[in-house]
């Protein structure tokens, strides 16, 4: 699967390059998405447990203490990530609701 806008986990990972854990969950999530080709999104939730679909082709997933916002575009073979961050800064911007999220979305055209 082709994967856009990896610079924003690169970006997170050079930040954090003393963080093992963080940079090993990151190194298999973008092994996992490259090497991905998912049909459907069952296949999503059993190759990746913590991928928690929250709008129409639009899962997080949880990589250490971070979360990663991920557009997974099943006809393009596309996986394009859209935010990444800390838990906190997942709550703050978008307060564990899923209307947020939408909201969040629209706001930035991705829906």
């Amino acid at each position: 699967m082709e994967i856009t806008g990896i610079g924003k986990l690169i970006k997170l990972k050079r930040k954090n390059k003393g963080n093992i854990p963080l940079v090993k969950a990151i190194d298999q999530l973008l092994k996992d998405l490259e090497e991905a080709e998912w049909a459907n999104q069952s296949q999503i939730i059993e190759l990746r447990p913590d991928a928690d679909l929250v709008y129409e082709g639009f899962y997080f997933f949880d990589i250490h203490i971070h979360r990663t916002f991920i557009c997974v575009e099943f006809e393009d073979g596309e996986a394009i990530i859209v935010w990444c961050g800390t838990h906190d800064e997942y709550e703050t911007t978008f307060k564990n609701n899923k209307n947020t999220i939408r909201k969040w979305l629209k706001n930035n055209e991705w829906i």
